[in-house]
């Protein structure tokens, strides 16, 4: 029996750890134009930091994950919010691009431990009636981030310089304060850490659900080429660099499809309680491809950002209904490890949708509206097709004994 207090403290810590960590995540896709100047380098070479740092996520989600699974859930997103803050802020003095792409390796790592950690605690913690809105709400903190991000952008840049932004990045680690003082260990752990004799190696239970393991992995493929591939270039790279819109304009439509991402994960992840999870990602999926016309070939800003909303409002709730799914699907004895580790993989094999979007845009006269918009309509029919051939496992029970 789940305690609705103490879960509802859990559903917040989480919300902000990601919240937090999306944020020190897209500060960078705000510096990005800043940084190359300071190092006198090309964009493309720093759309490699971008790679980078969603590639060692997959790294930093099995170390992590593996960890939570032995030792708990609670201590090690502690751990892990304390590690993430401080390569952010170490971020901030790097002294050469050299510098920079290792902070950001770094950072990658422990960013990609925080997603899985915090999705299981969350699951293991509260009512399964509550699943569907809490994972709108978990994913919502990706936008949240985002949104914390742009307004930093908007207000203090001018200011305090990208270097000034990465040092504000290492303030999520105030929020170790508040787990310390009231989120209580998942349950579900605790009683399978009573059975420490029935402890399965994560090789053995991936081999029993190898099937279930690539197909999480390609979808979640699918999927990062669908966030990232909306979101890493489309305010600097594309509004501001190729559209040429002012830096007011690009921080208004930036903050306006961020509101609408997080009422997007809210409302399908709401939908899917009702109505499923595989159904609800497909009509989100698909109700993104009426959309690119608008969103990557309009002329003026009002429907650039009209655009803009609609498809970050598609895109995240899709997402929205991600962490419940991935972790009613996960094998109960690694539920830490798996819907973090497939998450991520599909983190590594889309880690370079910047530097190839950049590159295809270069062969066309350096338009990006195609690469953007080739994107998307692609990898929204792959999530479309797989997701509804896939395994639907709304509201299966979770901890010690729940059927794999």
């Amino acid at each position: 029996m789940h305690d609705p207090a103490k879960a509802r403290h859990v559903v917040a810590a989480a919300y902000l750890g990601w919240t937090l960590d999306a944020f020190d995540f897209f500060i960078m896709i705000f510096a990005f134009a800043a940084v190359g100047k300071t190092f006198h380098v090309s964009g493309l070479t720093v759309t490699f930091a971008i790679t980078l740092t969603l590639a060692m996520r997959a790294i930093g989600a099995l170390i992590f994950g593996r960890l939570a699974d032995r030792f708990g859930r609670r201590p090690i997103l502690m751990l892990d919010i304390a590690l993430f803050s401080v390569f952010e802020l170490l971020t901030g003095f790097s002294w050469s691009m050299t510098s920079f792409l290792l902070f950001r390796a770094l950072y990658g790592v422990a960013m990609g431990g925080e997603w899985g950690l915090g999705a299981s605690l969350t699951m293991e913690s509260i009512p399964s009636e509550w699943r569907g809105w809490v994972s709108g709400l978990l994913q919502a903190g990706y936008p949240s981030g985002y949104l914390l991000a742009t307004i930093l952008y908007g207000v203090l840049f001018p200011l305090i310089g990208w270097r000034g932004m990465f040092m504000v990045g290492a303030l999520p680690a105030l929020l170790i304060l508040y787990i310390r003082s009231t989120i209580p260990e998942s349950p579900d752990w605790q009683a399978q850490n009573k059975s420490r004799a029935n402890r399965v190696p994560l090789s053995v239970v991936l081999g029993q659900h190898a099937r279930l393991a690539v197909y999480a992995v390609i979808l979640m493929t699918a999927f990062n080429f669908f966030s990232h591939g909306t979101q890493d270039l489309y305010p600097i790279a594309f509004l501001q660099e190729q559209m040429k819109f002012s830096h007011a304009t690009v921080v208004s439509i930036a903050i306006a499809y961020n509101i609408a991402a997080i009422l997007g994960g809210l409302a399908f992840g709401w939908l899917s309680q009702r109505i499923g999870r595989r159904v609800a990602i497909v009509i989100a999926a698909l109700l993104a491809l009426p959309v690119i016309p608008l969103w990557a070939f309009s002329t003026t800003p009002l429907m650039f950002g009209l655009g803009a909303v609609l498809m970050q409002f598609m895109v995240q709730g899709a997402w929205g209904v991600v962490p419940v799914h991935l972790n009613e699907l996960s094998p109960p004895q690694i539920r830490a490890t798996f819907p973090g580790f497939v998450y991520q993989l599909g983190n590594f094999l889309a880690s370079a949708n910047a530097t190839i979007q950049v590159g295809l845009a270069g062969a066309m006269g350096h338009d990006l509206r195609w690469p953007l918009a080739g994107t998307v309509g692609v990898v929204a029919v792959i999530i479309a097709v797989m997701v509804a051939f896939g395994t639907e496992a709304r509201n299966r029970p979770m901890g010690e004994g729940a059927p794999a």
